[in-house]
């Protein structure tokens, strides 16, 4: 190995969610239509039959994922039952793209709103188990604003869900 060698490859970040999947293969194909992601790598196990690795990219983010291998303790959310993350996505029309996963097949967790950090801002649930925050940023709130509106919110919030 050289000097040369960059430890963080182009195009990825210093964090790199990476998604554990009941059914990883037929995952990619409901990313790209839901989210629009990009495939940019896939790696098979050698008998054909599992998903070892893949990369997606989201924007200017990158996504890893692969099949569960339970004996290997690698499970997913469904063999969970649940999962203990969120995806944010931000993207540039909150309103389209959550649409536009809904349409695909997701479920909507949280209805899209305005909400009180400045973000456009709403959750679903894919297929697959994965809970995604989706989000376009539509005003710029101080922490000082922020923690008036979060106040307001909670004092007339009957149930927290965020």
């Amino acid at each position: 190995m050289t000097g040369s060698i960059k430890p963080i490859p182009d195009g990825y970040s210093s964090i790199t969610p990476h998604l554990v999947i009941r059914g990883a293969v037929e995952a990619i194909d409901f990313y790209k239509k839901a989210f629009g992601a990009e495939e940019i790598y896939r790696q098979m196990t050698p008998d054909g039959q599992a998903l070892l690795h893949a990369t997606l990219k989201f924007g200017d983010s990158m996504l890893m994922l692969c099949d569960e291998f339970p004996e290997g303790d690698c499970h997913a959310p469904k063999s969970l039952n649940g999962t203990t993350i969120t995806i944010h996505l931000y993207v540039d029309d909150a309103d389209r793209v959550y649409q536009r996963a809904i349409e695909a097949g997701c479920t909507a967790s949280m209805p899209i709103m305005d909400a009180f950090w400045g973000d456009r801002y709403g959750k679903v649930t894919d297929p697959f188990g994965h809970v995604w925050s989706i989000a376009t940023r539509i005003a710029e709130v101080s922490p000082e604003e922020m923690e008036q509106a979060a106040e307001a919110y909670f004092k007339k919030a009957e149930d927290f869900s965020i």
